[in-house]
């Protein structure tokens, strides 16, 4: 037996457990450059108008938000619009699926029965990678496809579906790599996570500053590959350098330990337990303060950046409608600088969203690798344990939004002299963002009592938000179908009137999806696999 055998049955086995997942990505991700690009036909039909707004895109404030706009055509407006979210989520689908059928295989002990059977020591890993690697071919060949349908060059069309598949490529060898580190499913795609974010941060800070930094970033990379702007196919070679690498890494270090272990050495523990953990509070804050500390950091980072990215926006000399219009689809209408701040800080209210349910979905990995039944052996009740995870989820998401407000707030404040009251607005503008956010929670929560076999479609309802907010406008959409997302709500700080209105109303619908959750968690069987 070699260390491939079984390869072709694991990669079956993850396909069919993926059916769903896999084919939800792969659609949605094909459909959003064709949609981009058939609406930008409707938006810009002469050479004037596309001319009009390629001059404000050239702002370093927008630079720093989408990239650097090559061509000024439907197809470089295009690639410049919707090409940074679709290789940020074409690499969060390659990472969250590639730890998926690795580590999360091993740390709940199924891979483990597995091996039991005839299966190579290598399979698990190469049937993870050649599943994602498949998907990513199908996002870029639909991709192309689907800009040709629309009418855009060949060249350009199949460029831009290249740089998207390889940057999934990348990131499946990467979190392959970030695999074999760790015990924890949670900590490895958290690692692969904090390179995917350092990626972005990178790439705006390269795009709008030192030039070099751009090409640090495997997302940088993607946007200079120049589709529909004398490409530049040599770039490929980078994608697949840098993916052989990390996927020769992760496999020499899968070679290298035992199944279930990590490289990074866990640290052995006391003899006897601090009286400090002996409540469930202090266990949740021992589960949850490395995912919040590393998000924590993240946030902070991001804030800097974009408060320091906001000024170049005031220092356009002829806005125009354009720009006013594209300012207005990412959020808020009073002024050019605080509308961007607004754009901004509702991405980071989606942004802190994904900490929300990656804490709140904490309840349901509990319970499903059976550690929960020996708490609950003890006198600790269902509602309190359920209590102290929530208590991160919910303050949690609190602390990221005002560290990113004030992070924001001190680089934007010390740029314009105003460091005390830029610190006040800007931090305002991000904690309005909490309610919706705690929606999430709420909603994870409730699916987690009353069916927690869907659990993880909170995941797929953070997904949507963010595709209704960032392009129901772009794409013509219905107020009332954007309106289905909590973040559509959120009054639009700074420059936007404050209303407390819609923030009390989220509130109150949180509430009651958490209510409704613990009340069918008290009352459900556990665990439920």
């Amino acid at each position: 037996m070699n260390s491939l055998t079984g390869t072709r049955a694991l990669a079956r086995l993850a396909l069919r457990l993926d059916r769903v997942r896999l084919t939800v990505w792969v659609a949605g991700l094909a459909v959003l450059p064709m949609a981009t690009a058939a609406n930008y036909f409707k938006l810009y039909p002469t050479e004037e108008d596309l001319r009009a707004v390629s001059g404000v895109l050239t702002n370093p404030s927008l630079v720093a938000l989408s990239g650097p706009l090559f061509d000024v055509s439907i197809g470089g407006l295009t690639a410049w619009k919707i090409g940074v979210t679709e290789f940020i989520l074409v690499g969060l689908m390659s990472l969250l699926t590639v730890v998926r059928h690795t580590r999360t295989e091993e740390e709940t002990g199924r891979l483990e029965l597995i091996r039991a059977t005839v299966i190579g020591r290598h399979a698990p890993l190469t049937a993870a990678l050649l599943v994602t690697v498949l998907a990513n071919l199908a996002i870029a060949v639909l991709s192309a496809l689907g800009l040709l349908a629309t009418g855009l060059p060949v060249v350009g069309s199949v460029a831009f579906g290249l740089a998207t598949g390889l940057v999934g490529i990348l990131f499946a060898a990467i979190a392959a790599a970030a695999a074999q580190l760790t015990e924890s499913a949670r900590a490895a795609s958290g690692i692969a996570g904090a390179v995917l974010g350092g990626t972005y941060l990178l790439r705006a800070v390269g795009d709008t500053g030192p030039t070099w930094l751009s090409w640090l970033s495997p997302t940088g990379w993607a946007l200079h590959l120049r589709p529909y702007a004398d490409e530049r196919w040599w770039v490929a070679l980078l994608f697949a350098g840098f993916a052989a690498v990390f996927a020769a890494v992760g496999y020499a270090l899968a070679g290298r330990r035992d199944v279930g272990a990590g490289l990074l050495p866990e640290r052995p523990g006391p003899a006897e337990a601090s009286p400090a953990l002996r409540s469930p509070l202090a266990l949740a804050w021992r589960l949850h303060r490395g995912l919040l500390l590393g998000w924590t950091v993240g946030l902070a980072l991001t804030g800097a950046v974009m408060g320091g990215a906001a000024v170049g926006i005031g220092n356009l000399e002829s806005p125009n409608q354009q720009l006013t219009d594209i300012l207005s689809r990412l959020g808020g209408r009073s002024g050019l600088t605080d509308a961007f701040l607004a754009a901004i800080f509702g991405v980071t209210g989606m942004v802190a969203a994904a900490y929300t349910v990656q804490a709140t979905l904490r309840l349901r990995q509990e319970e499903s690798s059976g550690r929960v039944e020996a708490l609950l052996a003890t006198r600790v009740g269902r509602l309190r344990w359920a209590a102290s995870h929530l208590a991160f989820a919910l303050l949690g998401t609190a602390l990221l939004l005002a560290v990113a407000g004030i992070g924001g707030g001190l680089v934007y404040g010390a740029q314009v002299h105003d460091v005390g009251g830029q610190v006040g607005r800007l931090l305002g503008a991000a904690l309005v963002q909490l309610p919706a956010a705690w929606v999430l929670a709420g909603l994870g929560i409730a699916l987690i009592g009353l069916a927690p076999r869907l659990s993880t479609l909170t995941w797929a309802a953070l997904i949507v938000s963010v595709l209704l907010l960032e392009l129901g406008a772009l794409f013509g959409l219905s107020q009332w179908v954007v309106d289905l997302t909590p973040f559509a709500h959120v009054p639009k700080l700074p420059g936007a009137a404050f209303t407390v209105t819609p923030l009390l109303w989220l509130t109150v619908i949180a509430a009651a999806l958490g209510v409704a959750g613990l009340a069918g968690l008290r009352r459900r069987d556990m665990p439920v696999a």
